[in-house]
């Protein structure tokens, strides 16, 4: 049977302008009876709109009027050409010109440098490579190893800076809730710690020794002095 869309909304509406049961109801839009009841009584769905299945082009009127006239007959869905509109597209692999798939290379060595906590997942979805690709980088099997050279991939011309700044971002701070779950906090050590939490007494400068003076040791410097004129 064909899926249709927003189920409820369309039990909504069955239940508000049509004679049919609980049953065909609840077999039309794949719920159970006691829901469909539980919206026809105001309990479920209560701030949800009707959606017209006619309308929309899921159950024909020729399905609608028979049901109404048996109990028993089933309603089939048709196919709705919103239903393809609606259905999620697959994004595309991200294309990378030929003439910049040589630089790839360059921008994995750039995140393995610079932000490793990024995943590879999230790399190759960015740069359009694979996670062989990045584990040869970073492990230095890469066929060009010699030539490869940690360069920004928005620089080459393989992301954007919004893109980026997204990827990094988003890697900072799962890793920051990683750390918070795991109670990881700064190493001893890591932050100077005052002389006295430490134990370790500074050396005091050394000072020449005071020397008092007397009017009898002045006078005596005098002649002295006066000596050594003579």
């Amino acid at each position: 049977m064909t899926q249709i869309l927003m189920p409820k909304a369309t039990a909504v509406w069955l239940v508000d302008n049509t004679s049919l049961t609980f049953d065909q109801i609840a077999d039309f839009c794949e719920l159970h009876p006691l829901e469909v009841k539980g919206i026809a009584d105001g309990e479920v769905a209560r701030d949800i709109r009707g959606a017209d299945p006619i309308a929309n082009g899921q159950l024909s009127r020729d399905e609608l009027d028979a049901a109404e006239k048996n109990e028993k007959y089933r309603m089939k869905a048709q196919k709705s050409r919103h239903a393809e509109l609606l259905k999620p597209v697959k994004k595309a692999p991200r294309y990378t010109p030929v003439s910049r798939r040589q630089d790839r290379p360059d921008a994995i060595a750039w995140f393995v440098r610079n932000h490793p906590e990024v995943p590879d997942s999230q790399v190759a979805r960015l740069l359009g490579t694979t996670k062989a690709t990045i584990d040869q980088v970073r492990n230095r099997q890469h066929w060009n190893s010699a030539q490869i050279k940690p360069v920004d991939p928005v620089t080459l011309g393989l992301a954007t800076q919004l893109e980026l700044d997204a990827v990094v971002k988003k890697a900072a701070d799962k890793k920051a809730r990683d750390d918070a779950r795991k109670g990881i906090v700064e190493p001893e050590g890591a932050t100077l710690r005052p002389a006295s939490e430490t134990g370790v007494v500074e050396d005091e400068p050394e000072h020449e020794p005071e020397v008092e003076h007397t009017a009898e040791s002045v006078f005596a410097d005098d002649h002295d002095d006066d000596g050594d004129e003579d």
